[in-house]
């Protein structure tokens, strides 16, 4: 693993920081592209990425600062450590969304419409997110022979960072042959909030830093099961709205 990619002087740029920044670009600059060819106003959707991205990341923190309480308590220096990794993807899921909503409520904008055009590239960004999160040897994976050594836990285990980084991947290509054909408002953003939660939902059981809570499943399990009901309700509402 490499957390720092490198250094000059006293100003060390860190790798999972990096990807993270590269997810965010070629997401947004792919965005841009494919609301032009729809015909959207881009100055909505760039205004819109923003939004969502900056809810995000703080969603994101805050709910992972939440489920760590103990560790901030006791060295509470650690919480604007973006760095060092600790975003739960599910709490940026959360803020994103009501903001996002807010947003287009006031601009009297089409909220399944815009969810659709920038599902795609949400998973795009959180598969290269990803990449990131294996350098910084965080969301690591349980123990295996089969797997990779990493120094920061001193053993071989299953990346399954990179797993999940492939399978965002795949999610990626499948919602944009959705996207670029003819399809039902809605289905997009359906589509993710469905396989996504079955793909997290899958990958908790090879991960080796998640608590069991309940039920033999994890905190980010029972949040997959959550989405995928709301997911089947969007689906619901949108066969009822057609």
């Amino acid at each position: 693993m490499s957390p720092v990619l490198f250094k000059l002087g006293n100003f060390t740029i860190y790798t999972y920081g990096v990807f993270l920044a590269i997810g965010v670009i070629c997401s947004i600059y792919l965005l841009l592209q494919e609301s032009k060819r729809q015909g959207c106003d881009q100055n909505i959707v760039f205004d819109l990425a923003f939004v969502v991205l900056v809810s995000g990341i703080i969603g994101a923190r805050l709910l992972y600062i939440i489920l760590n309480i103990g560790f901030y308590f006791e060295d509470p220096k650690e919480i604007i450590m973006l760095h060092h990794g600790g975003l739960a993807i599910f709490g940026g899921f959360i803020s994103g969304f009501i903001c996002a909503a807010i947003y287009l409520r006031i601009k009297k904008i089409s909220f399944l419409k815009i969810a659709d055009l920038f599902s795609p590239f949400i998973a795009l960004g959180h598969s290269i997110g990803r990449i990131g999160c294996f350098f910084n040897g965080c969301c690591y994976g349980k123990p295996s022979k089969f797997g990779i050594y990493f120094p920061s836990q001193k053993a071989v285990l299953i990346p399954a960072q990179i797993i999940e980084s492939f399978l965002l991947l795949l999610l990626f290509i499948y919602l944009r042959t959705i996207q670029s054909r003819k399809h039902k408002i809605g289905r997009v953003l359906v589509s993710y909030l469905v396989l996504y939660s079955l793909i997290r939902f899958c990958v908790e059981f090879i991960r080796g830093d998640s608590e069991v809570i309940y039920f033999g499943l994890t905190i980010f399990q029972l949040f997959s099961i959550a989405f995928f009901i709301f997911g089947l309700i969007i689906y619901s509402y949108g066969r009822k709205k057609s």
